[in-house]
C-alpha cells in the first residue's frame, strides 16, 4: 500500500490483486512478460492462484474453464499472443464469461519486433474471433492507470458478463512511475450462474451453442443490447485545453503522452491545440468527437498504426471537419518536434497562413 516506483506492467498486477482476480493464467511474450512473472511472484504470495499454460491457446481456455466455476481470472500477452486466443476470446463472449485480459501492444504483422505499436486496435475493439461480439476495452495511458483500470475492469467484467480488455503499448508497460497503490480490495461474490460444483449450482449450463436458429438470434440480440447498454453508461475519455483549441489531438496510450506534451509546447508559441484522449475504445467516445467536429475544430488523430482508429474518428465525423492522420508504424514514435511540424504545417495550409504559427 502507499506510493511505490513501478513498471505499468507490475502495476496492473498489483491492480488485479486490489481488483480481487483469484486466478492467473498466462505465458509469457515480450513486452508483456513482467506481468506474469510479478503474478507468479505476488499471486501466490497472497493466496491466489497462478499457473504457467504451455501455450495461449490453453490459456484462454483456462479462463473460460475458471470463469465457469465463478474466478475472477485474468491474463496478459501480446498481439501475437491474443490473435492465437481469438476463438477463445469469441467463446467467452458466446458464454458470457467476465474475464480481464491485457494487450500489451508490440509491432506487427507477425512477429515484428518487440518496440511499441498500436495495430491491435481492429483485433481488439472489432473482436478478433468470429460471430457479432465485442469486449469492453480500457485504454490506460501511465502506470497509475494501469493499476486503476485494471483494479476496476473485474467489477465490470462482473456487472456485464464480459471481456473486459485493457488495451496498452510497450512503453506505458515498460516505464517506471511512481503508483499510488490504495483503496480497498474489490472481492467478488458468488454468482447465481456460475457452476460451482455444489447442489445450488446443479441447474447452471454453461455454453455458447445455440442449435436452435431463433434461440441464437435471441441470445444475439441480447449481446447486441448489452453493448448498446455500455455505451450509455460507460463512455469515458479525457478533454485538455480543448474549449479554444483550433486543432484537437485525438490519441490513446503513449501517442496521448507525446501529444500531452506537443499540446503543452505549441500553447508556448501562441497555437491553440487540445487533446481529446480516449479512456474507452470500446464503447467509443463518439458523441464527443461528434461535438468537436460540430464546433469546426481540426482533428488530428496520432497512433501507432496504419490508421484504425482515424477510420473510426472519420466514421463519427461524417465530414463535418477535417480529419488529420499522424501515423507511425514499426515500433517507433513520433516526436514532439515532428508533431510540432505537422501541426504548424497543416494549419498554415488550412488558414492561409496564421500569424501566431
Amino acid at each position: 500500500m502507499g506510493k511505490r516506483l513501478m513498471k505499468g506492467n507490475e502495476a496492473a498486477v498489483h491492480g488485479a490483486l486490489m481488483g480481487g482476480c483469484t486466478h492467473f493464467f498466462g505465458y509469457p511474450i515480450t513486452p508483456a512478460s513482467e506481468i506474469a512473472q510479478a503474478a507468479a511472484f505476488y499471486f501466490t504470495s497472497a493466496g491466489r492462484v497462478f499457473m504457467q499454460a504451455e501455450s495461449e491457446v490453453s490459456v484462454i481456455n483456462m479462463l473460460y474453464g475458471a470463469a465457469s466455476a465463478g474466478a475472477r481470472v485474468m491474463t496478459a500477452s501480446s498481439g501475437p499472443g491474443i490473435a492465437l486466443m481469438g476463438e477463445g476470446l469469441s467463446y467467452l463472449a458466446g458464454a458470457r464469461l467476465p474475464s480481464v485480459v491485457i494487450d500489451m501492444q508490440r509491432a506487427g504483422p507477425g512477429l515484428g519486433n518487440i518496440w511499441p505499436e498500436q495495430s491491435d486496435y481492429n483485433m481488439v475493439i472489432k473482436g478478433g474471433g468470429h460471430g457479432n461480439y465485442s469486449n469492453l476495452v480500457l485504454a490506460p495511458s501511465s502506470a497509475q492507470e494501469m493499476f486503476d483500470f485494471t483494479r476496476k475492469a473485474f467489477t465490470l467484467a462482473d456487472q456485464y458478463r464480459m471481456t473486459v480488455f485493457i488495451l496498452s503499448d510497450a512503453y506505458i508497460g515498460q516505464m517506471m512511475e511512481p503508483v499510488e497503490i490504495s483503496g480497498p480490495v474489490l472481492h467478488g461474490t458468488r454468482k447465481d450462474w456460475a457452476v460451482y460444483g455444489d447442489a445450488a449450482s446443479r441447474p447452471n449450463l454453461i455454453s455458447s451453442i445455440y442449435m436452435n436458429p431463433p434461440l441464437q438470434r435471441k441470445h444475439n440480440e441480447l449481446l447486441q443490447d448489452l453493448y448498446r447498454q455500455l455505451e450509455r453508461e460507460q463512455v469515458d475519455y479525457q478533454d485538455i485545453q480543448t474549449e479554444d483549441a483550433d486543432l484537437v489531438f485525438i490519441a490513446y496510450g503513449i501517442s496521448a503522452r507525446i501529444c500531452l506534451s506537443t499540446v503543452h509546447a505549441l500553447r508556448e508559441k501562441g497555437v491553440k491545440v487540445g487533446l481529446m484522449r480516449p479512456k474507452t475504445l470500446f464503447p467509443f467516445p463518439k458523441e464527443r468527437i461528434r461535438e468537436l467536429a460540430e464546433q469546426g475544430k481540426t482533428l488530428a488523430v496520432v497512433e501507432l498504426s496504419s490508421g484504425m482508429m482515424a477510420d473510426d474518428v472519420e466514421l463519427h465525423v461524417r465530414g463535418r471537419t477535417t480529419v488529420l492522420r499522424y501515423l507511425t508504424m514499426g515500433g517507433e514514435t513520433p516526436t514532439v518536434q515532428e508533431l510540432i511540424a505537422n501541426v504548424e504545417r497543416d494549419l498554415m495550409v488550412r488558414s492561409g497562413g496564421l500569424s501566431n504559427v
